[in-house]
């Protein structure tokens, strides 16, 4: 199995020259992002990960690549993965669709405070109720809608939403729901006229030089947004380092700056998708053997060290770690997330933030 791709002097020069010339400006990008040298102490760590991986049969890596400074400093991919094969996504989708919200916000098409009730007058239930009537796009960001239990899809998805008892006071309650990040697809679709694929193809795909993804859809024609999306491992190393650098890239700011921070910081208290808050207790589930406990932004998780990230199925990470000027992106088939997740921090945390 090999641990990183060898690169020529002649390659690694405009890459280099960006850690040694560009000061305090942000890298430069390319259709591909700059690739240097695996330094040795990350493929020591790559290994160490590997290592455990093959001994712990609930997790199962597919692709690894780290950014370091805007440059691939690792990349592999494992167990039939490949470089240019787009990978299922699953809820690491949800965070482009937020993306698309705050573009949508930064260009005064809606407002977080908005109500859902206001975007859909013609497919509400006979009777709607008070926390219907209350639930804001910002509760559909923070998965806070006032649902106890996740929406199940009929004909109509929006018709679907809407219809599900809204039990608890929106903003009060952590439900991880995927059907509120399609009501937030849903949402930009009616403002914009355009699935939110094709509203960030010329506004976030386009200038990463991203392919416009497959995305799913429902029967109305409206991308899932929770999902469905696919998208190489390096796509996702773009989408995570466009937020490191607080949305600029290659001098645009594609999302504002106050977005970014507002979506990747801790806005709600969460549990794992499945619990409630109510029963993590009994449980055992604690911020401190539970990750998914650490809090939620908009549709983004928060990490150890001061990191968060775009979050997945079986194992999708974008992963992106402010203090360490890095990001982490991995595939997975894993059946245990947290033993995933617990790998990375355990072993490529400590890597990439010693890393000069």
């Amino acid at each position: 199995m090999k641990f990183h791709r060898f690169i020529t002097v002649a390659a690694m020069l405009p890459a280099l020259c960006l850690i040694s010339c560009s000061g305090n400006k942000a890298p430069q990008f390319g259709e591909s992002l700059p690739r240097v040298e695996t330094p040795a102490s990350i493929q020591q760590a790559v290994e160490a990960v590997l290592a455990e991986d093959a001994k712990d049969k609930s997790v199962k890596f597919e692709s690894i690549m780290i950014l370091k400074h805007g440059n691939v400093v690792f990349e592999d991919w494992y167990g039939g993965a490949a470089a240019d094969k787009p990978h299922a996504m699953h809820s690491v989708s949800k965070s482009f669709t937020a993306t698309a919200v705050g573009m949508a916000v930064d260009e005064g098409l809606l407002k977080v405070t908005d109500k859902l009730v206001d975007f859909f007058p013609d497919q509400l239930p006979e009777e709607v109720s008070d926390n219907l009537k209350a639930v804001t796009v910002h509760d559909l960001l923070t998965m806070n809608c006032g649902h106890e239990t996740e929406c199940q899809r009929g004909d109509d998805w929006v018709e679907s939403f809407l219809a599900h008892p809204v039990t608890k006071t929106p903003g009060t309650w952590y439900c991880y729901n995927s059907m509120g990040t399609y009501m937030l697809s849903a949402i930009v679709t009616k403002l914009t006229g355009e699935k939110i694929v094709d509203y960030l193809d010329s506004r976030l795909f386009q200038p990463l030089h991203i392919q416009k993804p497959q995305w799913q859809e429902s029967p109305q024609g409206i991308n899932a947004g929770g999902w469905g999306m696919f998208i190489t491992t390096e796509d996702m190393a773009k989408f995570g380092q466009l937020f490191l650098q607080k949305g600029e890239w290659d001098g645009k700011q594609l999302v504002s700056q106050e977005w970014v921070a507002e979506a990747s910081k801790y806005q709600v208290p969460s549990v794992p998708a499945g619990s409630r808050p109510d029963n993590v207790a009994e449980k055992g589930l604690t911020p401190e053997n539970c990750t998914f406990m650490l809090g939620y932004g908009y549709q983004m998780w928060m990490c150890p060290e001061g990191a968060y990230r775009a979050d997945g199925a079986r194992g999708q990470y974008i992963m992106v770690y402010p203090d360490a000027d890095a990001v982490i992106a991995v595939t997975a088939d894993s059946a245990n997330l947290q033993a995933e997740q617990d790998l990375i921090y355990k072993y490529l945390f400590p890597a990439v933030k010693g890393l000069k």
